[in-house]
């Protein structure tokens, strides 16, 4: 049982953070004080004040309710869409993860569980040689594996599977998400089940293509009915403790 839940992608741009803020509303609606985290932001926005603007975080925000303080949800952001460790270093700043870490242990001390947001896969590196898969494990939480369902994710998945698995991370199962709006082919309907086969991991649920991602600012009620009607929000329910 874990206090925690670890988002990881196979890739960037998979879902991660539609998946992290699915997971959230859909939790809170099942009883769930859920907190959010993403430890560090890239790429974020700079307004006419000078300030930075994290926008997952704030879709983070905005779908599980939350009103702790901005520095604790994203200790870290950065305004180049780069790996972690390199924003910083563009920047001419250092990330120390003992911040990051007692960030994430002030939230659990708010929250029944929190549900915490990666950036791009779990080798990309946060400082120097640390890795994400190296604060997953500090963190000593489970990961949900977020991946597109179309062509190539079958290589792409099995390699998180095997990293994580040979650094003794658990898994609680994969989330495959649409991507983009385009019918589904041979690739996309046979994909889950031969990686369910070949991993022997539990497919968690299929998200359809989210069209008001794209077009406007899509509603936590809404979110977590298509959560709640694609995922399988009890089992993950089932690995936290509180």
């Amino acid at each position: 049982m874990a206090k925690g839940i670890f988002i990881t992608g196979t890739d960037t741009g998979v879902g991660k953070t539609i998946v992290a803020g699915g997971l959230a509303c859909a939790l809170k609606k099942n009883g769930v004080n859920v907190g959010v985290m993403k430890p560090i932001q890239t790429g974020c926005v700079i307004k006419k004040d000078g300030r930075l603007i994290a926008p997952d975080t704030e879709f983070l925000i905005r779908m599980s309710g939350v009103k702790d303080k901005i520095n604790l949800i994203t200790p870290y952001c950065f305004k180049e869409p780069l790996a972690p460790s390199a924003a910083a270093e563009a920047e001419g700043n250092e990330i120390d993860i003992e911040k990051i870490i007692s960030a994430y242990n002030l939230l659990t001390e708010m929250h029944d569980s929190i549900i915490v947001e990666g950036a791009g896969g779990i080798l990309v590196p946060i400082w120097k040689d640390f890795l994400f898969i190296d604060i997953i494990k500090r963190l000593s939480i489970p990961i949900i594996i977020v991946a597109r369902i179309g062509l190539g994710t079958i290589n792409h998945t099995l390699m998180t599977v095997r990293c994580a698995r040979s650094a003794g991370i658990e898994i609680i199962g994969i989330i495959f998400n649409h991507t983009n709006n385009i019918k589904d082919g041979i690739a996309e309907k046979t994909n889950p089940n031969i990686i369910k086969r070949l991993c022997n991991i539990p497919i968690l649920g299929i998200i359809p293509f989210i069209d008001k991602l794209k077009t406007e600012k899509i509603e936590a009620d809404d979110l977590c009915a298509i959560f709640s009607e694609n995922v399988d929000i009890k089992y993950i329910r089932s690995f936290l403790s509180f």
